[in-house]
């Protein structure tokens, strides 16, 4: 059976996982691109029957805890806007006593990717994202693992902020859900203790569908 936290409840146990997804509060950016991570832990959510508690203030962030397998885990959408996602997690993670280098998990868009890829990395630097870099400055460590999810390059002439802030449409939205899958999948086996088989298996460019495979 599930529990939420009860009020001032601590967590005892070193290897709880903290699953962050970074997105922008708000009816305005829901299912844009810079939401890949809320979207995408919502699919975690779902699945995984995980209840989010709370009113997003205790934390700055709306979070449940749940398990999936047998693992236990915290999912965790910082209600702070995406520029300030740290102050959101450094202090729960903290609170909960879960270890960052290990047990944390950070769900988010990548520009550079194209639409239905992501990565998985145990460590690396913000690459200009501000959520990452609000993260890496509040937990004074790069050393975490994160899974970028691809939204696609912006195209010439089109403003980047309103880009990241538009819906993918058609074609690409499909591919960008498909990312999304894969990205919740890819956090099952990473919480099963199967990082090494998550990269191998999502860290590959889709191959054009016009492609003879080899």
């Amino acid at each position: 059976m599930l529990k939420l936290f009860g009020k001032g409840q601590k967590n005892d146990s070193s290897d709880m996982w903290l699953i962050a997804g970074l997105g922008n509060p708000g009816d305005k950016y829901a299912h844009t691109r810079h939401n890949m991570g809320f979207d995408t832990l919502d699919m975690i959510i779902e699945e995984h029957h995980i209840p989010q508690a709370g009113n997003g203030r205790k934390f700055s962030g709306m979070y449940g805890k749940g398990m999936i397998g047998s693992e236990k885990v915290i999912a965790l959408k910082p209600m702070t806007y995406m520029n300030e996602s740290g102050r959101s997690i450094a202090p729960l993670a903290k609170y909960y006593g879960v270890d960052v280098n290990t047990h944390l998990i950070v769900i988010y868009d990548d520009l550079d990717l194209e639409a239905g890829d992501i990565r998985i990395r145990a460590k690396g630097s913000a690459g200009g994202h501000n959520g990452m870099k609000s993260i890496i400055s509040c937990l004074g460590t790069q050393e975490f693992i994160r899974i970028r999810v691809g939204v696609g390059k912006r195209p010439e002439n089109f403003d980047q902020i309103n880009y990241v802030l538009s819906r993918p449409r058609g074609e690409e939205e499909k591919l960008v859900r498909q990312g999304q899958e894969a990205a919740a999948k890819a956090v099952e086996l990473i919480v099963e203790g199967k990082f090494d088989e998550a990269m191998n298996r999502f860290n590959k460019k889709k191959k054009p569908s016009g492609e003879m495979k080899k």
